[in-house]
């Protein structure tokens, strides 16, 4: 594994184009130009993941005003974030990333402790793309209660 890459705010955001749940690419560029929400999270159909996603959906409309998307990324498949859609009734964009080249580049994969076991996985962060393509705010090792609130909250902050 290579080593944890530390961006940083005013970096440019790495680029990537991943499949959705339909197996359509999208690619940060096709964001250019607003605001873009990029989390990373574990899994889909998860307790943490779930209540992450619906936080995000619930308030999507809010992004919206503010000119901004919301996009999640795993290492599931397009058909894992099709059935967690479907059940759960989300309406954010979540793309798979199965090879885990982009939780790579974000420095968003490595080793976290769970249940007092240390193993590899997602590190569930956030960070806030600026219409530029560079990175405005990261929330590192974030805590899912709350947390599309505070997504919202700092973006309003940004472009206020």
């Amino acid at each position: 594994m290579p080593d944890k890459i530390e961006l940083k705010i005013g970096d440019n955001a790495p680029e990537f184009c991943l499949l959705d749940k339909d197996n359509k690419e999208v690619c940060l560029t096709n964001f250019k130009g607003k605001y873009t929400v990029v989390y990373f999270y574990p899994a889909d159909n998860t307790p943490g993941c779930t209540t992450e996603a619906i936080g995000f959906t619930d308030i999507l409309p809010e992004f919206q005003k503010l000119d901004a998307t919301v996009v999640g990324v795993s290492p599931d498949s397009p058909e894992s974030h099709a059935k967690f859609i479907e059940k759960k009734n989300l309406k954010v964009t979540l793309l798979s990333d199965e090879n885990k080249d982009i939780l790579m580049k974000y420095g968003v994969w490595g080793p976290k402790k769970f249940q007092g076991k240390t193993y590899v996985g997602v590190i569930r962060s956030t960070f806030l793309v600026d219409p530029q393509g560079k990175i405005a705010f990261i929330w590192p090792k974030v805590s899912v209660n709350g947390h599309a609130e505070e997504v919202k909250n700092k973006l309003a902050q940004l472009t206020t």
